[in-house]
């Protein structure tokens, strides 16, 4: 879901002069058949190890009942991806201007919960 508001939000992203980038995880041929499936326009670029998240403070590890959770609904995390760490980057997102500072943060440690588009689309019009 957070891939398609984000593919809806794009045109007015852009249209204020920011370039859109999402980072995961999963291995490249994982992240491009989502592209594919969704139809995505923006880049997705592969964090193999988590290493940019774990830069940023965002990267936690699976507890066992939440791997046991994903393993019984077919989702390895491990598979997509490639290694056995079974850690995720906690939902954020940034906007970064041209002189790499952060200018607006948006982060939470429930997995569940995603920034909003409307969120970052309003900070950038504050800018």
């Amino acid at each position: 879901m957070e891939l398609e508001a984000l593919q809806e939000a794009i045109g007015e992203i852009t249209s204020l002069g920011a370039k859109l980038v999402a980072i995961s995880p999963q291995l490249v041929e994982f992240s491009r058949e989502l592209v594919d499936q969704k139809h995505l326009s923006f880049d997705l670029l592969s964090d193999p190890g988590n290493k940019v998240a774990k830069t940023y403070g965002l990267v936690y590890a699976f507890p066992e009942d939440l791997k046991k959770l994903y393993l019984n609904f077919d989702i390895d995390v491990a598979k997509h991806n490639g290694d056995d760490s079974w850690t995720l980057p906690m939902p954020a997102r940034f906007i970064i201007d041209r002189n790499s500072v952060i200018r607006y943060a948006e982060v939470d440690p429930d997995y569940t919960i995603r920034p909003e588009p409307r969120h970052t689309i309003e900070a950038l019009k504050s800018l």
